[in-house]
This record gives C-alpha cells, sequence and structure tokens, in this order.
C-alpha cells in the first residue's frame, strides 16, 4: 500500500504503552500534521502533544469517532486502544464494551467512508491452554480464557468479516509481550518484562508475579513498531492472511530475563510471587512460529534478549540519573 493512498492517519490508543511510540513513528513517516492521535482521558506527553494534532475520544461511542474523522479528513485508521488481560480480568464488561464495541464502531467508520485500510493489532491472548504452547503455529486452536483473549479471537473474525464481505482491507498482526523504554506498562499480564527494568535501576530489587520459569514470548519495542509499520505498507496481493499474523522476536522465562539483567547489575535480586496472573500467562504460548508472516511481507527481527536487556538498561539508565523515572 502506497503511502499516498494512506492518507490522514488516526490513531487510537496513542496515549497507551504502544500507540504513544507508534504515533510518533508515524508522525516521523507520513508528516506531523498527517498523524492524529486521540485518547480517551488520559492526558498525552508534551512529546505527543507537541509533534502534531490531538483530540480526546472514546471508542465505544461511535460519534466521538466519527466527528474527528471528518474533521481532520481521515483514511486509515490505526486501531490501538484496548483494555489489557489483567485490567480485563478485573472488569471483563469494561474490556467487552472497549474492546468489540469500539472495535466494530471503528469499522463502520471505515467501512461507511470507504477508507483506505485499518490496522487492528491482536495479541498472544487469543490462544489458550488448549493450544501448543511451543512454536504455537499460524493456524491452530483458539479458545482463551481471559475476556481480552476472547475480545481479541472476536476481532480476528469480524475483520476478517469486514474484509471478505465489504472489501475493506483490515490487518492485524498478534503482539507478543512488548518491552518498551519510553512507556510504562497498561495493565498486561507480559508487564513483568517491562516493571523489571525500572525497578533494577531504580531499587536493585523486584518481586515478579509470575514464576521464575515462566516463559512467555516477547518483542522489543523498535521491532514491534518496524513489524506494524511493515504490515500496514505490505502489498495487499502478497497476503493470503490479513487479521491474524503471528509476530515474535524472541521467547525467555522470567528467570533468564534477571539473569541477563543481572550480567549489568550484579547486584539485582528477584523474588518471586505469582498471582492471578500466572494462570493467564501458563494459558498463553511459550513461543509462537512467525514463518507465515516472514513468508508473507518479509517480517524479519533485529532484538534478541542480550541485545534488549543491553538498550533498556542504558535508556533507562539516562533517564534514571535526569530524575525522569
Amino acid at each position: 500500500m502506497a503511502e499516498k493512498k494512506i492518507g490522514n492517519i488516526l490513531v487510537t490508543g496513542s496515549v497507551g504503552q504502544i500507540g504513544s511510540e507508534l504515533t510518533l513513528a508515524l508522525r516521523e513517516r507520513y508528516g506531523n500534521d498527517h498523524v492524529l492521535a486521540t485518547g480517551r482521558k488520559t492526558k498525552p506527553s508534551e512529546k505527543l502533544l507537541e509533534s502534531g494534532p490531538f483530540e480526546f475520544i472514546d471508542v465505544s461511542r461511535k460519534h466521538t469517532i466519527e466527528e474527528v474523522v471528518d474533521k481532520y479528513n481521515i483514511n486509515y485508521i490505526v486501531h490501538m486502544a484496548a483494555i489489557l488481560s489483567a485490567v480485563g480480568e478485573k472488569n471483563p464488561l469494561l474490556a467487552w464494551d472497549v474492546n468489540m464495541n469500539g472495535l466494530h464502531n471503528v469499522l463502520e467508520v471505515a467501512r461507511k467512508r470507504e477508507m483506505a485500510g485499518v490496522l487492528i493489532p491482536s495479541s498472544i491472548a487469543v490462544f489458550g491452554p488448549e493450544t501448543p504452547r511451543d512454536d504455537t503455529p499460524q493456524e491452530t486452536v483458539l479458545k482463551p480464557r481471559t475476556m481480552y483473549g476472547v475480545t481479541k479471537v472476536a476481532g480476528e473474525l469480524l475483520s476478517d468479516y469486514y474484509f471478505h464481505r465489504f472489501g475493506l482491507d483490515v490487518r492485524g498482526l498478534r503482539y507478543p509481550g512488548i518491552i518498551s523504554s519510553e512507556t510504562p506498562p497498561g495493565g498486561g499480564t507480559t508487564d513483568y518484562a517491562v516493571e523489571i527494568f525500572y525497578e533494577a535501576i531504580k531499587n536493585k530489587k523486584y518481586t515478579c508475579f509470575v514464576g521464575e520459569d515462566t516463559r512467555l514470548p516477547m518483542m522489543y519495542m523498535p521491532d514491534c513498531l518496524d513489524a506494524t509499520l511493515q504490515l500496514m505498507e505490505a502489498d495487499i496481493s502478497k497476503l493470503k492472511h490479513h487479521s491474524d499474523f503471528n509476530v515474535t522476536a524472541m521467547s525467555f522465562s522470567a528467570g533468564e530475563l534477571a539473569a541477563e539483567i543481572k550480567k549489568h547489575i550484579p547486584e539485582f535480586a528477584v523474588a518471586y510471587e505469582p498471582d492471578f496472573r500466572q494462570a493467564i500467562a501458563d494459558s498463553w504460548p511459550m513461543s509462537v512460529d512467525d514463518t507465515v508472516a516472514r513468508k508473507e511481507w518479509g517480517w524479519k527481527p533485529k532484538f534478541e534478549l542480550a541485545e534488549m536487556t543491553k538498550d533498556m538498561l542504558e535508556k533507562l539508565g539516562q533517564k534514571h540519573k535526569a530524575g525522569q523515572l
């Protein structure tokens, strides 16, 4: 898909962990004035406000989407707004309302205005205990045990329906855990893999909410942004799949991550006290097979565990010295 066709872009959930960095990446690529950042209630960062337009919307209320779409002549939507797994289990009805009604509203707005396309991320949360946990394949059993996962499975199906029924170019990729040095985590089960770095820098100790041997697929934010942009711009004629691409970069256990951090901070100590998120993590894959994404649109990650850990600690260390953590 050519940049000219994509035109003006609306990003929902642009104050979130991925959305905040993705919005800036899109502005760098397409021009600040061509990417509208939106959020529901959280105050955006100065960087987000200063680099381009921002509006408050509620994706569960369709008219708020329609108003900004028409105001800014939007032709492409990147729909990042969602209630994540851990928060969703505490308030499942809210997760359903935001994740499903919000998605349907976005798809309808895009369909009626014949937009160039929509990108709607999915997640490894679509998988469940019946799914093979090692090298989880692209096509497999999808029986999640969380409301977040349920909404993501339904979202993949609904997105594919809009593609086949209405010809709307909807694309999506199943994010693994995402690790970022810029934005704090937002209520997901893989949040420990971000929190652990902050605590290592600030306090030299961390209490992990999943067990030491808990292994999950992960991705560093630079790779996450690359994957998202690559799929947005991929030649549609080469895509046999659309809304459900497996993507990954690395898999590690909580203990392996702690050991890697200790190579840089020897005095770092970790205790393990699993809570309700342990059951969620145990229902997800330990690793996924992303051969389909590599074949259909050339996906290839750049960061492994060692490179990611070194980069995270350097960036957070600089922030800590500057009093920004």
